[in-house]
């Protein structure tokens, strides 16, 4: 569907995003500083509006006064010390985000893999396995969260049966009565939720410094929420994980990842075994799906009668194939090491790529993390039970006691497991651990937190993120040894660089251009918006930032070079206009304060408000010629499927270059006084609004 509205002047052109943004283009690659009139220090109204939009998302009205009268230094030492802030206000915007404080097993049972409903289902009408893939096959939800994996380990090449279009009703049907009896909820809304709660508390939190630095170690320790079951893992990690963490120590945050069910997960950590681990011969994974298949072969006649006449085959033939079946079942994936997790530890984690770590490195420390698994990872265990018959499964319960594993954990959360470690020597970056069980993994993390290539490693970074996307090496040099010597105390080394001569410095001053999410939620709280967190998340998306969208263990970058191009400063142009005109639904705006005067008055008090009054000469000239743009009318394209206030699940291209799925809202028309809104967009747009 198509939306015409009658709106300011046509602000997407290409020609007015060259003029405009040219002071980013022209710096080069790097895009790191703008052009400087002058090197004078900054006076102290910039330091300030500096340390407010480095340690947090940008000034609210008021805030440059209330840190003045407290002192910077004061300012930022509270910012250290977040527990000693209070914070109701954000508290309260995410109250009823149930998800936040759901464990994952309940998560699993809530908000249940499509999978486990699907076999609930099976349960209930005896379905075989190859029923339940004609069911799945016709079920659009169903392949939307199971697509990548194959039910029960049958192959893409086994031929599927054919379910009538009235069992097919009738099974789809039943789906229905679950989810309605059991008033669950689909998983994507857990990502929804959570995401939302990211942006409520970045925005209106008095922890900006908290919220920073849990965005920072969020891409640090990258999880990407489209894999399989790692979305259940999420809330966990963001409240267990990253939050208790973010101003801590690094080993105890290195060690809370590590053990992390959605790291473990994401990185298959929680499949590692070692090749000779004496287990029983007839195991097999307990974190696999129940099988649905009866093990007795046995059937009520109707499934037998439908089977023989599906393959036309007798009664002897029948159970020939049945026989042959359970003496010749579809061969599965051998387990074994997997060094993703090793690998990603010391070059994304910890040392960085020229570290010093090798192949053979590499592969020892995938041995230490043998048997650090997760208790019924994809949470079938108790979920299949309860909606099935309240039962806990049998056979699965058998397979999970041969394992080692304990039945009385809650699905989803960490356990060594000492029947799968490789419990032999390691040799670590020439250091020998024979701690034994799951303290040969503890061993490794202490080697990598107190290795010198870390403290560099993460100094770096930290100095990119809160200095310049090139910080000298005199300044990495000097927060390397401040993390070195206070043993990886993150309070510490952020202390550092916030009293290092070069956070201060006037070319880092507005010089790093802000993320995406960075230009949101700084929107949000510069023109004093009011939002819900939901529907926003589809602005997120657009300008190339969706939250746990990231494919590579990598994720976000943090650096101009990624984020600076003509398409991804027209999305954020795009996002700016619909922010002031009130399109996005469940986002509110009040602009009246520039009312009632002429476009130059409303152009001069938007950029007093907005940006301080600091703006260059081209970009206020480009300004003025916007103003006396005539009106235009352009066609708005909207998704037809979407209410306002509700979602449907897309899958967009991320980044990452993987996919994921993200909630879409239908814009609404824009509401307001037009030539306010026009003004109030193109200054958020501005290269000077952009930059932090």
């Amino acid at each position: 569907m198509k939306t015409k509205f009658s709106f300011a002047s046509k602000i997407t052109t290409f020609v007015m995003l060259a003029a405009m943004f040219s002071p980013i283009f022209s710096v080069g690659a790097s895009a790191q500083a703008m052009p400087k009139t002058n090197a004078k220090p900054l006076t102290e109204d910039q330091k300030i509006l500096h340390v407010l939009n480095r340690l947090g998302f940008g000034a609210r009205d008021g805030d440059v006064e209330r840190v003045k009268q407290i002192g910077i230094n004061k300012y930022i030492e509270q910012q250290l010390n977040p527990s000693l802030l209070n914070d109701a206000v954000s508290e309260t915007k995410v109250k009823n985000l149930d998800v936040l404080k759901m464990s994952s097993e309940e998560l699993f049972n809530k908000y249940p893999n499509q999978a486990a409903v699907l076999l609930a289902v099976a349960d209930k009408n005896n379905l075989q396995r190859r029923d339940l893939q004609g069911l799945r096959q016709n079920n659009n939800a169903a392949n939307r969260e199971m697509k990548t994996e194959q039910m029960n380990g049958e192959t893409a090449e086994r031929k599927q049966n054919e379910l009538s279009a009235a069992d097919r009703e009738k099974y789809q049907r039943e789906i229905a009565e679950l989810y309605t009896k059991y008033k669950l909820g689909r998983p994507q809304q857990i990502t929804q939720q959570l995401n939302a709660s990211r942006i409520l508390r970045a925005a209106y939190s008095e922890k900006q410094l908290q919220e920073v630095m849990v965005d920072f170690w969020t891409n640090h320790f990258n999880v990407f929420s489209g894999k399989a079951a790692t979305r259940w893992f999420l809330p966990h990690y963001d409240r267990e994980v990253i939050r208790p963490n973010a101003l801590g120590n690094f080993k105890d945050l290195l060690t809370a990842t590590a053990q992390s069910p959605a790291m473990l997960f994401y990185l298959d950590n929680f499949e590692s075994v070692a090749p000779n681990a004496q287990m029983n011969a007839g195991l097999r994974n307990p974190n696999r799906r129940p099988n649905q298949t009866n093990q007795n072969n046995q059937m009520n006649a109707e499934r037998r009668e439908r089977l023989k006449k599906q393959y036309n085959l007798t009664d002897a033939e029948l159970d020939a194939r049945l026989k042959q079946n359970q003496q010749n079942p579809p061969r599965r994936m051998q387990r074994g090491i997997n060094e993703n997790y090793a690998r990603e530890i010391m070059e994304l984690h910890t040392l960085g790529v020229d570290g010093g770590y090798t192949q053979t490195d590499i592969k020892e420390v995938a041995r230490a993390f043998t048997g650090w698994t997760i208790i019924d990872a994809r949470g079938y265990r108790r979920a299949f039970a309860s909606l099935a018959n309240g039962t806990e499964d049998k056979r699965l319960s058998r397979l999970t006691r041969l394992a080692g594993l304990p039945e009385d954990t809650e699905s989803g959360t960490f356990f060594f497991n000492e029947r799968v470690h490789d419990a032999g020597e390691k040799t670590v970056l020439g250091q020998k651990i024979k701690a034994g069980g799951i303290k040969d993994g503890e061993r490794v993390i202490e080697i990598l937190v107190n290795h010198p290539s870390t403290a560099k490693f993460i100094a770096r970074k930290l100095a990119i993120k809160f200095v310049s996307d090139n910080p000298s090496e005199a300044l990495v040099g000097r927060v390397a040894k401040a993390f070195q010597t206070s043993k990886g105390d993150i309070k510490t080394t952020l202390r550092s660089l916030f009293t290092d001569k070069e956070f201060f410095a006037p070319e880092n001053y507005r010089a790093k251009i802000k993320t995406p999410f960075e230009v949101l939620v700084s929107a949000i709280r510069t023109v004093g918006a009011e939002t819900n967190g939901r529907q926003i998340q589809t602005m997120l998306q657009k300008m190339g930032e969706p939250l746990y969208g990231f494919q590579a263990p990598t994720g976000y970058p943090d650096t101009a070079q990624d984020w600076v191009n003509t398409g991804a400063l027209l999305e954020r142009l795009n996002f700016a206009v619909a922010l002031v005109s009130k399109r996005i639904p469940g986002t509110r705006v009040n602009l009246k304060q520039f009312e009632g005067k002429s476009k130059t008055q409303i152009l001069d008090q938007a950029i007093a408000a907005v940006l301080d009054g600091e703006i260059s000469p081209n970009t206020r000239a480009t300004l003025l010629k916007q103003l006396e743009q005539p009106l235009v009318e352009p066609k708005i394209e909207t998704n037809e499927d979407i209410a306002d206030g509700g979602e449907t699940m897309a899958m967009m291209p991320n980044q990452g270059g993987g996919r994921n799925r993200q909630p879409q809202a239908r814009l609404l028309p824009p509401s307001g006084n037009a030539e306010v809104f026009k003004v109030v967009g193109l200054i958020l747009g501005t290269p000077e609004f952009q930059r932090q």
